[in-house]
């Protein structure tokens, strides 16, 4: 993002302490007030769809949003919301290592009837729960810090969120790490007002076909194939209008020396596609290869 003489709002899945907030935070760094409690310009919301609608709207400027995980896969809400909203642009990608620990006032595992989180959290960390607490129920919820308040007063309940979501609400870890891959990472995307593409080493489009066509699929993959553009991500989502009708999620790796998708290509997919939606090309940082600190002031 450019800097600013005054601070930028930036909306992000809440309540605090999220992963979100941290890529939030991460992703922002030249925003001095960013990281002061109770007066940085990060503004929760309480679900994805509502991030990106407020930037939609102009309520806010920024949102950042996790789009895929490594073990999990897309985050269906991100995806939904990005096509049906409109003028809404990627500026930036932020990669970030996953590690969940079970937080609670519990004094045994054996005590702890309730489990709370995401969905996508509970499905990361499903193996260790099934086998550390086969007793509990696993209740999801719109982010992993949403029930953090109330283990205070419910010590047969816990939370699977971060640690630094224990530090912030002050709250005992039990355990961690207890996601079943190590290697588990999150894809968020930093999502603006459409305008001028920042340009970088990928590129995201979406596009629907003409449906009940043979072969139409196979049209715009043999455009990326012919132009040697490599799909880092393919995916398909329901058009949400009629059974059997989709949309295709794209990213391309844009080739070296060029940050921005040509032209010819935009123009071949517009021929080809019911409806094109592009959504920038953009920088993509990668912390689970990188050295930096996921400390929020680095």
């Amino acid at each position: 993002m450019a800097a600013s003489v005054s601070p930028v709002p930036v909306a992000f899945l809440g309540p605090a302490g999220t992963y979100t907030e941290l890529a939030a935070l991460l992703a922002c760094p030249e925003q001095p007030h960013l990281h002061s409690q109770g007066s940085h310009p990060l503004e929760p919301y309480p679900t994805i769809g509502a991030c990106l609608s407020a930037v939609a709207t102009g309520q806010q400027e920024w949102a950042v949003v996790p789009v895929e995980n490594s073990v999990e896969g897309g985050v269906s809400m991100t995806l939904d919301a990005l096509w049906q909203l409109e003028g809404l642009s990627i500026r930036q990608a932020l990669i970030l290592p996953i590690r969940h620990a079970l937080i609670g006032c519990a004094s045994r595992l054996e005590q702890i009837e309730q489990v709370y989180s995401h969905p996508q959290a509970l499905a990361q960390c499903q193996a260790w729960l099934g086998s550390h607490l086969p007793q509990a129920t696993l209740i999801p919820t719109r982010s992993t810090t949403e029930e953090l308040d109330r283990l205070r007063a419910q010590p047969n309940a816990a939370v699977v969120a971060s640690e630094r979501a224990a530090e912030l609400y002050q709250l005992p870890v039990l355990a961690c790490p207890i996601n079943d891959h190590p290697d588990n990472c999150t894809r968020f995307w930093v999502v603006g007002r459409r305008g001028s593409s920042p340009g970088g080493s990928h590129t995201s489009l979406a596009f629907s076909l003409p449906h009940n066509v043979p072969g139409a699929l196979l049209k715009p993959l043999q455009v990326f194939a012919e132009r040697g553009l490599n799909m880092s991500r393919i995916e398909s989502r329901p058009t949400k209008k009629s059974a059997g009708t989709y949309v295709f999620f794209v990213d391309l790796e844009n080739p070296v020396g060029q940050p921005y998708l040509d032209a010819e290509v935009i123009a071949a997919l517009e021929g080809i596609a019911e409806t094109l939606k592009l959504f920038g090309s953009y920088p993509v940082h990668d912390l689970c290869k990188s050295s930096e600190s996921l400390s929020p002031a680095s």
